[in-house]
């Protein structure tokens, strides 16, 4: 299964990265909503993870921009 992590503060995404890649999932981490994003259009995920207050761009306007890209659960 894999996953991906939308989340800007560095140690919150390395303990999530940590904990679900020692639990067998596949992890990807971005720092950012607009890093995030690209990585949700470019490959297939299970789940998406995602942090709503971010700088940039936050979670709520990543979710809006992917709308109907993704069947992807998205758990903010």
């Amino acid at each position: 299964m894999r996953l991906l992590v939308i989340e800007d503060e560095a140690k919150t995404g390395q303990y999530l990265f940590n904990g679900l890649t020692e639990a067998g999932y596949i992890v990807d981490v971005a720092a950012n909503g607009i890093d995030g994003l690209h990585l949700a259009q470019e490959m297939r995920y299970d789940l998406i993870l995602l942090d709503v207050m971010m700088p940039e761009m936050d979670g709520w306007t990543v979710m809006n921009k992917l709308g109907a890209r993704t069947n992807t659960p998205v758990c903010s």
